[in-house]
């Protein structure tokens, strides 16, 4: 995330922005809830233009 968002937005976005791929949940409550990393990363990139190479 840090490196698509870069280090400043990359916390504030994860903490804030609400994804519907992740019922309605931010990034930090997907962790916090026990979603693996890899299946919120997916999250993020559908909602996201994430580069091909980040994915």
């Amino acid at each position: 995330m840090r490196e698509h968002f870069g280090d400043a937005y990359a916390e504030s976005w994860a903490r804030d922005y609400v994804l519907a791929p992740l019922d309605g949940r931010t990034v930090v409550q997907a962790l916090a809830d026990g979603e693996s990393a890899k299946s919120v990363w997916r999250a993020v990139c559908q909602v996201e233009d994430v580069s091909p190479r980040l994915r």
